[in-house]
């Protein structure tokens, strides 16, 4: 039997890799603090990262897998500092955003990835991971996989951007929408299944390298129609200039106040990466429509007017709306 290790195991994506590892019969072992359960058919143990010892549990046995998605680059080496002996193959998750410029359309896994951060320098999210993995690649060189998805979407998403349109459209009903100008726009996602799929093959194959694990490029207008389309919305949508949005205080990309997946022009890099790699490994991309049916079902039953960590409040939206035909 396969004996897997998940660093983390109860959160949205992790949760999902051990999910697939515990249906192909492996043994699966998820390492999290506690107060949230582990995946059926897993084992929970329980670690705080943030403190001593907190591998304790898991470093007297021998591992086929060991996956990582800690964004924390101080975790990462720690871990990999308590395990790496015990490990025949690691798989960490990254992210596209460790690379260093997003204007280059079709850029592959050979782009310059950010400069980690030194001693008192601001560390973001990028270079955050962009620090992880290079203790991801100095310590295991040949025995790791390093995944860089893009946007990851689907049911549970907890950041709430992608599920954003389709439960929008769904809200307004016969309402109208406000949207951004899409020209020269896109997006490019992940269904969060289909990132577990490939995770789990590439730990199952002991595949080393690096991978961007991202859609096909998809321009901004057809996916908001294809939402439009998935939740059945019979009003209109009504599209706001750049301009008009940012002196209003609408923020692009995620967060409170936000048109979700709204990015700046000079970003076409950013949503139009080369998943070549991703796809000769095999790598699953399903029909948008059909993540956007299973991601409006989830928005349901979480609530479509819930408040929400990205996106507009209804009343906000239509108070805007008001302002922009004033």
């Amino acid at each position: 039997m396969t004996d897997v290790l998940v660093l983390g195991g109860t959160g949205w994506v992790s949760g999902r890799i051990a999910e697939r590892w515990a249906d192909a019969g492996a043994s699966v072992t998820c390492l999290a603090r506690g107060g949230r359960p582990a995946p059926y058919g897993t084992t929970l143990v329980v670690g705080d990262r943030d403190e001593a010892g907190a591998y304790d549990g898991v470093t007297g046995r021998e591992w086929d897998e060991v996956v990582d998605i800690s964004s924390n680059p101080v975790h990462v080496a720690e871990a990999i500092e308590a395990l790496e002996g015990r490990a025949k193959h690691w798989t960490y998750i990254s992210t596209v955003s460790v690379y260093a410029a997003n204007d280059q359309p079709g850029a592959d896994e050979s782009a310059t990835v950010l400069t980690p951060a030194g001693p008192g320098e601001d560390e973001d999210y990028g270079r955050a991971k962009a620090k992880a993995e290079a203790s991801v690649h100095s310590a295991l060189g040949r025995r790791a996989a390093i995944v860089r998805p893009g946007l990851i979407v689907g049911p549970g998403d907890p950041t709430d951007r992608f599920g954003y349109w389709v439960g929008r459209f769904a809200l307004a009903a016969d309402g109208d929408v406000l949207v951004p100008d899409a020209a020269d726009r896109g997006a490019q996602v992940i269904d969060v299944d289909d990132l577990a799929d490939f995770a789990q093959a590439l730990g199952r194959e002991r595949w080393t390298g690096v991978a961007n694990a991202v859609g096909d490029p998809v321009p901004l207008d057809a996916l908001l129609g294809e939402a439009q389309r998935v939740a059945v919305h019979a009003g209109a949508t009504v599209a706001a200039p750049d301009e008009w949005l940012g002196d209003h205080a609408v923020a692009h990309w995620s967060g409170p106040r936000s048109l979700p997946l709204w990015l700046p022009r000079d970003m076409r890099g950013f949503w139009t990466r080369s998943n070549a790699v991703y796809r000769l490994l095999g790598g699953r991309l399903r029909p948008l429509a059909e993540t956007l049916r299973r991601t409006l079902e989830d928005e349901r039953v979480r609530g479509l007017d819930r408040d929400r960590q990205a996106g507009l409040s209804r009343p906000d939206e239509l108070a805007l709306l008001a302002d922009l035909r004033a």
